[in-house]
């Protein structure tokens, strides 16, 4: 598979987000387990996931524990793996979402996420989204503090508008602060600005929801139907295309697509090799005859 960097670390330009195999509707373990290895197998070594990817309030973590379990049982090297996690969210168990930036909170997180994972850092660690009851340089600072004692490798920020980003990147400083998860795809285009901001301070742009618009069967609303279209010329699925166009768009992305088989995570790291000319790119960006 092509690469690209998040920081100084060398990832598979296809990543995957493996919250779909914690929440509500998810997988059995084996099939979930046989589709983390079925992303290694296809090159991809970026692995997205946080404390909150649960379904029950009592099971925290199970996202992390899930992955890994199913790296220590990877027949194949695995050194080259990138897990991402992520603290500052929570999920009650009634279906919601919750939000605390407080930095007593993230460093408990951070402790809990190192444990479930067994390692003695985490390689990427994310702040999962601004708090607005709590000033964004202390949550950032707290993430700093866990760097600085050497619990993470390397920080990202998620759900970050262009001037907490800039602001995440001053408070770090330089090399300190390695990317950005943001929702972004053919249904939510609203953060071009974030990802030229990364493009300018080298940060990697790390989309979520990237298949958002294409639809998990392949059904297309006509808004989106160039995709279709683009696809049908190269002989492959409409989320292929999506993600390769994503690629397209600037060598900051490495989008996440999430799976719950093995078959949908091969078809997504497939995405890395489409090229698309210049023509279909336009299309596909909604500037045809660009």
């Amino acid at each position: 598979m092509r690469t690209r960097f998040i920081g100084t670390v060398e990832v598979g330009a296809i990543g995957y987000g493996a919250m779909p195999l914690s929440i509500e509707g998810r997988p059995d373990e084996a099939q979930a387990i046989s589709t983390v290895h079925a992303a290694l197998d296809a090159g991809i070594t970026l692995l997205d996931t946080a404390d909150s990817y649960h379904w029950h309030a009592q099971e925290i973590g199970h996202n992390e524990e899930l992955l890994a379990r199913a790296l220590r049982g990877y027949g194949a090297d695995r050194s080259r793996v990138l897990v991402a996690t992520k603290g500052g969210r929570g999920r009650p168990g009634d279906g919601s979402w919750t939000i605390d930036g407080r930095p007593e909170h993230l460093r408990r997180a951070c402790e809990g996420s190192l444990r479930r994972l067994g390692v003695e850092a985490i390689g990427l660690y994310q702040l999962h989204h601004p708090d607005r009851n709590v000033p964004w340089a202390e949550s950032v600072g707290a993430v700093a503090g866990l760097l600085d004692e050497g619990k993470v490798r390397a920080v990202g920020i998620s759900n970050a508008d262009a001037g907490q980003i800039r602001e995440a990147h001053r408070i770090l400083g330089p090399g300190r602060l390695v990317s950005v998860q943001n929702e972004f795809s053919p249904a939510v285009r609203g953060g071009e600005a974030e990802i030229r901001v990364c493009e300018e301070l080298g940060l990697a742009y790390l989309p979520w929801g990237p298949l958002g618009g294409i639809g998990v069967a392949g059904g297309l609303g006509q808004e989106h139907a160039a995709f279709r279209e683009v696809a049908e010329r190269h002989g492959v699925s409409p989320q292929r295309v999506c993600l390769a166009w994503l690629l397209a768009k600037s060598p900051a992305i490495v989008p996440i697509p999430g799976a719950r088989r093995p078959e949908t995570v091969r078809d997504s790291a497939a995405a890395a090799e489409l090229q698309l000319d210049a023509e279909e790119f336009a299309l596909l960006d909604g500037k045809p005859g660009a």
